[in-house]
């Protein structure tokens, strides 16, 4: 296992920079809006708590906006237990189509359908005490009559088998592999996604 020390290699910030870099803990009030403009300007996008439609709406603007300020790698910061799947490909298919590269860090945790988010990074790195949680993404809110109902669990399952897929692409395992370990809600540190090849890397700080 190769748990390599230079996050400047990535263009991270390190883990024990000051405070205000690292604005990563889930859920709670949002930004304000001076961090949230220093942390644009250094193409950096967050993506925070649960993934909503309407949050990746804007994670998608984002992401689009700094890709056509220039070709530089813009940075995803992930502190996420999970979301709808929906709304974790919607923002698939803008990374998917980005010129600029994605470079995703996992600052505190990852899980459900962000991990196919991750997935869809270019590169893929973690602080050492993140933590990720294989779990089956959920489908959002469906009512509706029962062929309404019937139609949304067969999208549902046809989004799920895309993310199975990604997910298993990316990290050489196979299929039914992937699909065990999100059945089963496995939770992995930092250097056992490593492993499992979730990320590439484990960002630690210098001279340790």
């Amino acid at each position: 296992m190769n748990l390599r020390h230079d996050p400047s290699r990535w263009g991270f910030p390190p883990p024990n920079q000051p405070p205000e870099w690292q604005p990563h803990l889930p859920g709670g009030p949002g930004l304000p809006g001076w961090l949230e403009e220093r942390l644009f300007d250094q193409r950096i996008v967050m993506l925070r708590g649960q993934l909503t439609n309407e949050a990746a709406t804007g994670i998608a603007a984002a992401l689009l906006t700094l890709d056509s300020a220039g070709p530089e790698p813009v940075q995803l910061h992930v502190a996420s237990p999970g979301g709808d799947l929906s709304a974790a490909l919607s923002v698939i298919d803008v990374i998917d189509a980005l010129t600029a590269p994605v470079h995703a860090l996992v600052t505190s945790e990852a899980g459900g359908a962000v991990l196919a988010v991750l997935a869809a990074a270019d590169r893929r790195a973690a602080y050492r005490h993140a933590r990720f949680k294989l779990a089956e993404p959920r489908a959002g809110g469906v009512t509706g009559t029962a062929d309404e109902v019937a139609a949304a669990a067969g999208q549902h399952l046809r989004e799920l088998e895309e993310a199975v897929l990604r997910l298993a692409e990316v990290t050489g395992k196979p299929r039914s592999r992937i699909e065990d370990d999100l059945s089963s809600g496995r939770s992995l540190s930092a250097a056992e996604a490593l492993e499992y090849g979730l990320i590439d890397e484990v960002v630690a700080p210098k001279g340790r």
